[in-house]
C-alpha cells in the first residue's frame, strides 16, 4: 500500500522509499488542477434513474463544502461540434439523438433514457472533456478533471447502450490526435463495467492504448483478455477482467505490473481516464471491494505515469458511481492526488475482511505474457 508524501512513496510494509527522480515527481502545492463543470449537466433529466442529476450535485457540494474547489482552476466548457462528435458516431445517430430528446425524451435502450435536454447536455459533455484536454495541452491546468454527464464509454458509432450517449473520452481523444499534435494516447478506465465503446473506437488504432480494468464477466459481456485489437492496433487493447471480490491490492497490482510496463513501452503523449466509482465494496451495482484509499492510489499511479511519460498531461472525466458519499469523496481524493495532498480521507474506510477469490496470481501472469510483459 503507497501514500504520496512529499516527493515520496512511503510503503507500508517497507517504510520509505525514494523516488530515482522526485524533481520529475511535480506533487507539489503549485500544481493547478482543473476542473470541468456546468449545471448543463443537471439538465440530462432521468428521474429516479440510478444515473441521476443528484451525482453531479453530491460531488460539487462535497468539493465546496471541503474547500478543495476554491483550490482548483475552474475552466470553462463547451458544446462539441458535429463535426468532432462526428469522429466516433455516425452522423445519423447523433441526429436521432437530437430528435428525441426535441420530442420530449424517451428510452435510447433499455438502460439509457433521454429528457427535453439532454441533447444538449450531452453535447456539452463531450465538448467538456474537449475543453479539459485543451486546458491540459496549452497549460491552463496542470491537469483536469471533467464533472459531466451522461457518462460515456459504453456508447458505440451508432447507438446508445449502458447509460451512455456520446462517447465523451473517445471524441476527446479523437480531438486530441485531430487538432492538438497529439501523436499517442493512452486511455486507461477503471470503471467497474468495460468500456466497450472506447474499445470498440480504437481497436484497430496503434496511436490509442486502451486499458480497462473490470469486472468480468459482467456488463456488458466485453473485456476477455483475449481481446487485444486487431490490424495495426493489434497489442494496443489491454484488458485485466478481475474477479468479483478482488479489491485494493488486486487493482494496484494490475496497475503496477501490467499498465505501468505497458504505458512505459507504449509511450503515450497524454494520459485520458475513465474514473468510474463503482467498483468502491459498497456500490450496489457491482460486487468489487475497492476503497477511497484504493481509488486514490490508482489516481496516484495514473499521474506518476504522466509526469513520467507526457509532461504531466492527464485528465479525467467522470462515468460511473452510484453510491453518492463514495462518488464525492472520491472525486475529492483523486483531487487531493492532483494538488499534491499527503492526506486522504477515506470517510468509509476499507472493506471487511473476508476471503477472496482465488487465482489472482495465475491470472496476473495470464496477462503480461498475453502481453509480453513477463520480463518487465
Amino acid at each position: 500500500m503507497y501514500w504520496i508524501m512529499t516527493g515520496e512513496l512511503l510503503n507500508a510494509d517497507s517504510g520509505v522509499a525514494r523516488l530515482s527522480s522526485p524533481e520529475r515527481f511535480c506533487y507539489h502545492a503549485g500544481m493547478k488542477a482543473g476542473l470541468i463543470y456546468d449545471p448543463i449537466y443537471l439538465e440530462h433529466d432521468t428521474g429516479e434513474h440510478v444515473e441521476n442529476c443528484r451525482r453531479l450535485v453530491a460531488a460539487i457540494s462535497y468539493l465546496e463544502e471541503t474547500g478543495t474547489k476554491e483550490r482548483l482552476v475552474m475552466l470553462s466548457p463547451r458544446p462539441a461540434s458535429m463535426e468532432e462528435m462526428e469522429t466516433v458516431h455516425t452522423r445519423e445517430y447523433v441526429a436521432s439523438v437530437k430528435s428525441k430528446a426535441e420530442k420530449g425524451g424517451g428510452w435510447l435502450d433499455p438502460d439509457t433514457t433521454v429528457s427535453r435536454r439532454s441533447y444538449e447536455a450531452a453535447t456539452w459533455a463531450a465538448g467538456g472533456v474537449i475543453a479539459a484536454v485543451e486546458a491540459v495541452v496549452i497549460g491552463e491546468a496542470s491537469n483536469a478533471f471533467a464533472l459531466v454527464r451522461p457518462p460515456g464509454h459504453h456508447a458505440v458509432a451508432d447507438r446508445a447502450m449502458g447509460f451512455c450517449i456520446f462517447n465523451n473520452v473517445a471524441i476527446a481523444a479523437r480531438f486530441a490526435l485531430k487538432q492538438l499534435g497529439i501523436n499517442r494516447v493512452l486511455i486507461a478506465d477503471f470503471d467497474v463495467h468495460h468500456g466497450n465503446g472506447t474499445q470498440e473506437a480504437f481497436y484497430a488504432d496503434p496511436r490509442v492504448m486502451y486499458f480497462s480494468i473490470h469486472e468480468y464477466p459482467f456488463y456488458p459481456g466485453t473485456g476477455a483478455v483475449e481481446e487485444t485489437g486487431v490490424g495495426e492496433g493489434k497489442g494496443t487493447t489491454v484488458n485485466f477482467p478481475m474477479a468479483a471480490g478482488w479489491g485494493d491490492d488486486e487493482y494496484l497490482r494490475a496497475f503496477n505490473e501490467v499498465l505501468v510496463p505497458a504505458a512505459h513501452r507504449f509511450q503515450p503523449e497524454l494520459i485520458l481516464v475513465s474514473a468510474g466509482f463503482d467498483p468502491h465494496w459498497s456500490d450496489h451495482l457491482a460486487m468489487m471491494r475497492v476503497s477511497v484509499q484504493g481509488f486514490a492510489q490508482m489516481v496516484t499511479v495514473l499521474n506518476k505515469l504522466a509526469t513520467d511519460l507526457c509532461q504531466g498531461r492527464i485528465v479525467f472525466t467522470l462515468e460511473g458511481g452510484y453510491n453518492l458519499r463514495v462518488m464525492a469523496a472520491s472525486i475529492k481524493a483523486s483531487f487531493d492526488v492532483l494538488l499534491g495532498s499527503s492526506q486522504i480521507e477515506d470517510p468509509l474506510g476499507p472493506a471487511s475482511a473476508s476471503s477472496k477469490p482465488q487465482g489472482f496470481e495465475e491470472h496476473i501472469e495470464r496477462v503480461k505474457r498475453i502481453h509480453g510483459l513477463l520480463g518487465d
